[in-house]
C-alpha cells in the first residue's frame, strides 16, 4: 500500500481511533445495508447490559426473538428517529430496551458508570451505502450497532480535498436510502481531508450545505481566522480524530448537544402577503460552541461559584444555542465530591426564541418538562422561581430591581413604608432563601448596562453577603460593610457574559487578565462564511455648504450649542434631504433592487425622529414625481413627532399603510410587513439598529453619526448571510472611512483592554467635590447612619429624616452661580457613575467613598438643571447659500492590517463635557463654512446675486412663479436662467462655462438659485 494514498490515510485514522480514542474496529460483514444497521452488534449489547429482560423475551419468543426485535427497532427508528432511540431506547412488547448508556452527571451510582463503559463504539471502513449498487462510504461510526455518523476522506496528496468529499455527498449519495435518511440513521456526515473538516446533518442532493468544523487558524491568539493550525499528529485535522471523535467527547455530543430544532418562520408569499412554514434542523454544535461550553464547564467544576467569565463570540456564532447548551450543562453540574455546584441558572436575555429553544432541547435530552421557566409576567413571578427550585430561569435584567418590593407586596404590604414588622419578617425569610442558594447568571450581550446600578442590585438580591443568618448586634459601619461587600464579587454567584463587542467596562467586570475567556472573532465568522463583511463595499460622501447671515445683528451664542443647532439645521434642511433622497432612491433602483432575484431590501439610518419623518415625506414626493412603482418605503420611529415647520404631527402607524388592505401598520406588525414584497426600504430613527434580523437587507444608507460599538451593531444589520448575497453596500453621508475603521477594528479580532479604570480617580473626584462645600461631611454621615440601617430596623419616618439631611446641600447649591452649579452637577454625576462601576470590580473598602456615593445618588435628582435661556434659531438667523454633496471615497475598508486597537475603561476624571465659549454668529457661520466649505469665491457669489436680481425682474419668470408650485416653477424657468447666464457671460466666463458643461455643478447650483428666485418673487407679492 502506497503511503500517500487515500487508503493509507484511512488506515492511519482507523488505527488512531482504535488505539487512542476508545473505538473498536468494525466488521463490514455484519452490515445490513437494506436496514442500515449492524444487528449482531446491537443484540450483543442488549444481552450484556439488560440480560434479565432479554432472557424473559427469549423465553416468550424463542428463536424468532432476534429478528422480531430488529424489526421492532427498525420501525421505531422510522417513527421516532435515531436520537430518540439512542437516548430513550425502543419499545418491544411493552418493555423498553436501551440502545446506549450515557455518562451520568455524578458518580454516586457505580452501576450507571458500568453501563456507560459497556457501550461499543465501532468504526467500519468502506461500508456499502446504497442497496441498489456497490458504492461505499469511507467510514461509518456506530454506537452499539446503530450508525450515527459517516465520513468521506480525501488526501490532498492525491489531488483531492474536502471540497471533493462535499461534491461526493451532494452528487453521489442518495438522501432517500436508509443510511442517509434525515434523523432516521446517520445523524451527521463529515467531509475531511488532512487540513480541514466540514459537516452537515441533512443530505439534500446538490442543495446540501456543509459547515466548517475547524478550530480556527490560530486558536486563542489575537488574530484567528478560518482553518486549522499545525497539530502534533502531523495532520491539521488531528484534533478531530483524537479529541472530537474520542469516545467520551463524541457520546457527550450525542447526549447533551444534538437536538432537532423546529422553527416556524414567516416569509413573503410572492403575492404581497406572508406565509408560515415549519422548518426542521438537526443541530450539531460547531467547533467553537463545543469548545467554549466544554471549557466553561471544566473551569466551573474546578472553581465552583464566585468566578466571572467573558465569552466574546461574533455575530453569526450561534450564541442562542451556545447559551442554551451552557445553561443546561450548568444546571446539572457537580463538583469532584458529587455535590451540585449551582441551585439555579439564570439566563438574562431579550432573545424571544431562547426559552422555547431551551425547553425543546432539554426535553429531547432529558425527556423532562418544566426545567425552564420564562419570566414573562412580573418580578413576583421571578422571585418565586428563584425560591421554588426551578433549575433554569429566563428573564430580563430590568426585573431584578423590583424583586424586594414584590416580595413585600406578596407578604401583604403595598410598599416598604407601609410594611408591618410581620411583612418585613416574611420578606426577609424570602430574601434569605434566595441569598442562601448558589446561582449561575448567564448574561446575553453584556455591555455597560450590566455594569451599573441594576447589576449592583442584582448582586445585592442574589448575593450571599446580604444574609448571614446571624442576629448579632451590629453598628452602622457593619451594615455599611455588608452592603459594600455585596457589590463586589459574590461567593455564591458566577457570571457568564456573552457579547460580540465587549466594552472596556465589560472586560474589567468579566474578563481574565484584560481578555475574554473564550473567543470566536468577527474575522473567523467572516472567513468561515457565517456572516458577510459589511465593509467590503463602503462609499462615503462629504457635504459642502455655505451659510450666510440673514439678520443685521451679530449676536453672541454658545459656540458648542450653536454648532449643534446649525448642524441639526443642515441635517433637516429640505434641500439637504431632497438631494440625499434622490441619491438613495436612484442608487437603490440601479444598484440594489434587482439583487437577490428582485427581493433585496435596504435601510436608511437617520439621526432623529424628525429627520426620519422628513425623509419619508421626501421619499414619497420624489417617488410620486418620478412615477416610480418599484420603490416602497416605510418608516420606523417611536411616539409622536411634531414638525415645527408644518405644525403637523406624525406617528409611525399613520405614515405606514398596507397597500393591499389600505390599513395602517402597527409598530408590532412592521417587522413582519417589511418581509413582504410590499416594502423594500426601511427608514429608521433609533429603532432596528440592534437585534433586527433581516437577511434580505442588501444596502444601508447612513445619515447619522456612528461611533464605536454603535457603528458595529448598526452596520451589522447587513451581515446576515443569504443565498446569492455577496458584498452588501453601504453609502455613508456622515462618517468617514477612518472613523468606521476605528470603530470596527477592536472587535475584528480578540478584544483586549488597553487601559484599566484607575480606582484612585474616585478619591480625586471626592476631593474636588468636598472643596465646593455644597455638602458638609456631618450631613453625609447623618444620612448614611439612616440609609445603612438593617431593613428590619427601618421605619416609616426614615425617608423623611434622610431627606432632611439633604436639604442644607440643596440650599447651598441654589446660591452658586450658573457655571458653578453646572460644574458641581457634572462632577457629582461623574463620581456616581464611576463608583457604581468600580464597586463591581473590587470589594471596595473605603467607607467615605461609599457614603458619598449613596448621599450623592439621593441628592443629584434634587439639583435643578440650568434652564437654557439661549435660543438659537438657525432658520431665522441664517440661510443656505451654497450646497454640494460629493462622493469622497469608495471601496473596501480593510481590517486585515497589523494595527491593534484596544478598548478602554474610565481613566479620566472629566465629566465628558467639552469646554464652551461665546462666539459672534458671524464667526460661527465662518467656522461652519470652513468645515464644510466650497470652492466658490466672493466673485461667484456676487455673480449669482446679480443673476437672481435679473431673473426676479423678468416678467415671464414672475408670472411663472405666482401661477405655479415651486416644483413646476423649476421646470418652467430652467431655459430662462441659462439665457440670462449667457447674456451675462462676460461678467464671469468661468462660472458660466462650468455651469453649462458640468452636470453635477449645474444640478447643485440650479435648485438653490431657483428657490432664491421663487422666494424673492413671493416675498414681494406678500
Amino acid at each position: 500500500m502506497k503511503v500517500h494514498t487515500e487508503e493509507a490515510y484511512e488506515s492511519y485514522l482507523e488505527k488512531t481511533l482504535v488505539s487512542h480514542s476508545g473505538w473498536q474496529k468494525g466488521d463490514v460483514r455484519e452490515w445490513d445495508k437494506e436496514r442500515a444497521l449492524f444487528p449482531a452488534r446491537l443484540l450483543d449489547f442488549i444481552r450484556k447490559t439488560q440480560p434479565e429482560q432479554y432472557k424473559r423475551m427469549k423465553t416468550q419468543h424463542g428463536a424468532k426473538l432476534e429478528e422480531k426485535m430488529i424489526t421492532g427497532l427498525y420501525k421505531e427508528l422510522d417513527i421516532k428517529g435515531m436520537l430518540h432511540v439512542l437516548r430513550r431506547g425502543f419499545k418491544f412488547y411493552g418493555k423498553t430496551f436501551f440502545t446506549a448508556y450515557f455518562r451520568p452527571a455524578h458518580g454516586l451510582n457505580p452501576e450507571n458508570e458500568r453501563l456507560y463503559q459497556a457501550n461499543q463504539l465501532t468504526v467500519t471502513r468502506q461500508v456499502p451505502c446504497h442497496p441498489d449498487d456497490d458504492s461505499t462510504v469511507d467510514m461509518v461510526f456506530s454506537i452499539n450497532g446503530l450508525p450515527v455518523a459517516t465520513c468521506e476522506l480525501k488526501n490532498p496528496a492525491t489531488g483531492q480535498t474536502w471540497k471533493h468529499a462535499v461534491k461526493q455527498y451532494q452528487n453521489d449519495r442518495k438522501p432517500a436510502v436508509p443510511l442517509f435518511l434525515f434523523t432516521k440513521r446517520a445523524l451527521v456526515h463529515f467531509a475531511v481531508d488532512t487540513d480541514e473538516v466540514y459537516m452537515t446533518t441533512c443530505l439534500d442532493g446538490t442543495k446540501t450545505t456543509f459547515l466548517p468544523f475547524n478550530r480556527g487558524s490560530h486558536p486563542g491568539e489575537v488574530q484567528c481566522g478560518a482553518g486549522n493550525p499545525e497539530h502534533p499528529s502531523g495532520y491539521r485535522t488531528g484534533y478531530f480524530w483524537e479529541e472530537i471523535m474520542h469516545k467520551d467527547q463524541f457520546l457527550d455530543i450525542l447526549h447533551k448537544y444534538m437536538f432537532l430544532e423546529t422553527k416556524k418562520e414567516t416569509e413573503d408569499d410572492g403575492k404581497g402577503g406572508l406565509q408560515t412554514r415549519t422548518k426542521k434542523n438537526l443541530i450539531f454544535p460547531r467547533y467553537h460552541q463545543l469548545d467554549a461550553v466544554t471549557k466553561l464547564v471544566q473551569e466551573s467544576t474546578r472553581n465552583g461559584t464566585g468566578t466571572n467569565y467573558l465569552i466574546q463570540h461574533s455575530a453569526g456564532s450561534g450564541k442562542t444555542n451556545s447559551i442554551s447548551w451552557l445553561a443546561h450543562r450548568l444546571s446539572s453540574l457537580h463538583d469532584a465530591t458529587n455535590h451540585k455546584i449551582y441551585d439555579c441558572v439564570i439566563v438574562i436575555s431579550d432573545r424571544r426564541v431562547l426559552d422555547k429553544q431551551l425547553q425543546d432541547a432539554i426535553y429531547q435530552i432529558d425527556h423532562t418538562q418544566g426545567v425552564v421557566q420564562l419570566i414573562d409576567q412580573d418580578s413576583q413571578q421571578l422571585a418565586k422561581a428563584l425560591i421554588d427550585g426551578t433549575q433554569i430561569v429566563v428573564t430580563t435584567l430590568q426585573k431584578f430591581p423590583f424583586i424586594i418590593s414584590r416580595l413585600l407586596k406578596e407578604a401583604g404590604a403595598t410598599n416598604e413604608e407601609e410594611a408591618t414588622e410581620e411583612h418585613q419578617k416574611q420578606a426577609e425569610e424570602w430574601e434569605k432563601a434566595i441569598a442562601g442558594r448558589k446561582y449561575a447568571v448567564i448574561v446575553d450581550e453584556a455591555h455597560s448596562g450590566q455594569s451599573g446600578e441594576t447589576s449592583r442590585e442584582l448582586k445585592e438580591i442574589l448575593g450571599a453577603g446580604t444574609s448571614n443568618g446571624e442576629e448579632a448586634e451590629t453598628n452602622m459601619e457593619d451594615d455599611l460593610n455588608e452592603v459594600m461587600e455585596s457589590r463586589g464579587p459574590q461567593k455564591n454567584l458566577s457570571f457568564y457574559a456573552f457579547t460580540a463587542t465587549p466594552k472596556g467596562k465589560t472586560l474589567e467586570l468579566f474578563g481574565r487578565e484584560k481578555r475574554p475567556f473564550h473567543i470566536y472573532s468577527m474575522r473567523q465568522a467572516i472567513e468561515e462564511g457565517f456572516i458577510l463583511d459589511v465593509l467590503k463595499n463602503y462609499t462615503t460622501y462629504k457635504t459642502f455648504y455655505k451659510l450666510a447671515r440673514k439678520i443685521e445683528d451679530d449676536p453672541e451664542h454658545s459656540k458648542n450649542k450653536a454648532l449643534k443647532a446649525f448642524g441639526k439645521f443642515m441635517s433637516l434642511h429640505p434641500y439637504n434631504i431632497r438631494q440625499k433622497t434622490e441619491i438613495i432612491v436612484e442608487h437603490f433602483r440601479k444598484q440594489v433592487a434587482h439583487r437577490l432575484n428582485g427581493r433585496a431590501k435596504a435601510m436608511l439610518v437617520t439621526s432623529s425622529r424628525l429627520q426620519a419623518v422628513r425623509y419619508m415625506r421626501a421619499f414619497e414626493q420624489y417617488i410620486k414625481d418620478n412615477k416610480y412603482t418599484e420603490i416602497s418605503p416605510m418608516v420606523a420611529f417611536s411616539g409622536t413627532v411634531k414638525d415645527p415647520e408644518t405644525k403637523a404631527e406624525y406617528t409611525e402607524p399613520q405614515m405606514n399603510t398596507n397597500p393591499v388592505t389600505g390599513k395602517s401598520i402597527s409598530e408590532s406588525e412592521l417587522p413582519e410587513q417589511f418581509k413582504t414584497q410590499n416594502f423594500n426600504i426601511l427608514l429608521v430613527a433609533n429603532k432596528y439598529q440592534t437585534g433586527f434580523d433581516q437577511p434580505l437587507l442588501f444596502a444601508m444608507y447612513v445619515d447619522k453619526r456612528l461611533d464605536g460599538v454603535q457603528a458595529v451593531q448598526t452596520l451589522s444589520r447587513l451581515n446576515r448571510a443569504y443565498p446569492g448575497k455577496e458584498n452588501p453596500i453601504v453609502l455613508d453621508f456622515v462618517n468617514s472611512h477612518e472613523s468606521i475603521y476605528k470603530a470596527f477594528k477592536p472587535y475584528y479580532d480578540a478584544t483586549y483592554l488597553e487601559e484599566e479604570t484607575k480606582p484612585e480617580l474616585l478619591e480625586q473626584m471626592k476631593f474636588a467635590l468636598d472643596q465646593m462645600q455644597v455638602y458638609y461631611w456631618k450631613e453625609v454621615e447623618a444620612f448614611a447612619k439612616i440609609f445603612y440601617k438593617k431593613r428590619n430596623k427601618q421605619n416609616k419616618a426614615d425617608h423623611r429624616r434622610m431627606n432632611q439631611h439633604l436639604e442644607p446641600a440643596k440650599g447651598r447649591f441654589k446660591v452658586l452661580n450658573g457655571e458653578e452649579r453646572q460644574s458641581f452637577r457634572d462632577k457629582l454625576g461623574a463620581y456616581i457613575r464611576l463608583y457604581a462601576f468600580i464597586s463591581q470590580i473590587l470589594p471596595y473598602g473605603d467607607e467615605e467613598l461609599e457614603k458619598l456615593y449613596s448621599f450623592g445618588r439621593f441628592l443629584l435628582p434634587h439639583l435643578p438643571t440650568e434652564r437654557d435661556e439661549e435660543v438659537i434659531n438657525p432658520n431665522e438667523e441664517s440661510r443656505l447659500q451654497y450646497y454640494r454633496l460629493e462622493q469622497s471615497m469608495s471601496g473596501s475598508i480593510s481590517l486585515e492590517d497589523e494595527e491593534t486597537y484596544g478598548v478602554k475603561s474610565p481613566t479620566e476624571t472629566g465629566t465628558g463635557k467639552a469646554e464652551d465659549e461665546k462666539k459672534p454668529l458671524s464667526e460661527i457661520i465662518t467656522l461652519l463654512n470652513d468645515r464644510f466649505g466650497t470652492n466658490f469665491t466672493e466673485e461667484d457669489r456676487l455673480f449669482f446675486e446679480q443673476l437672481k436680481e435679473k431673473a426676479v425682474r423678468n416678467e415671464h419668470v414672475r408670472q411663472t412663479a405666482t401661477a405655479n408650485s415651486f416644483d413646476k416653477f423649476t421646470v418652467g424657468i430652467k431655459q430662462i436662467i441659462e439665457d440670462i447666464m449667457i447674456q451675462r457671460m462676460s461678467n464671469n466666463d468661468d462660472i458660466v462655462t462650468r455651469y453649462m458643461e458640468n452636470n453635477e455643478f449645474q444640478n447643485t447650483v440650479f435648485p438653490i438659485l431657483a428657490r432664491e428666485i421663487y422666494n424673492a418673487i413671493w416675498s414681494k407679492q406678500e
